[in-house]
């Protein structure tokens, strides 16, 4: 007969059973949210946009394309370069003889 009241008869859990029970849950509910991270990780790698905003191919119709003008100047802007170095590129991409400011 099965009792209801806790009792070990072979039939229910034991105090370890319950113990055994809630911590094999706890584990898979982990597992669980550590794959849906793992995924979100894996799929947003691509850079900021997150998976399901993918960037057009270029030459798409509606994308503009940065010319090298502006990402010499975003670079310079952002403190990669120095104003020498933005210049001197700068003026190479012009075709302008080293040493000239275009």
């Amino acid at each position: 007969m099965m009792f209801w009241d806790g009792r070990w008869d072979g039939y229910g859990h034991s105090g370890w059973g319950w113990f055994a029970m809630s911590v094999s849950m706890l584990l898979f509910l982990a597992l669980i949210v550590l794959v849906v991270l793992l995924l979100v990780r894996a799929f947003s790698r691509g850079g900021s946009a997150a998976f399901w905003e993918r960037p057009a191919p270029p030459g798409a119709p509606g994308t503009v394309r940065a010319s090298a003008e502006q990402i010499l100047a975003e670079r310079f802007a952002r403190g990669e370069i120095d104003e020498e170095e933005y210049h001197r590129r700068l003026a190479a991409l012009r075709g302008a003889p080293p040493g000239t400011a275009g």
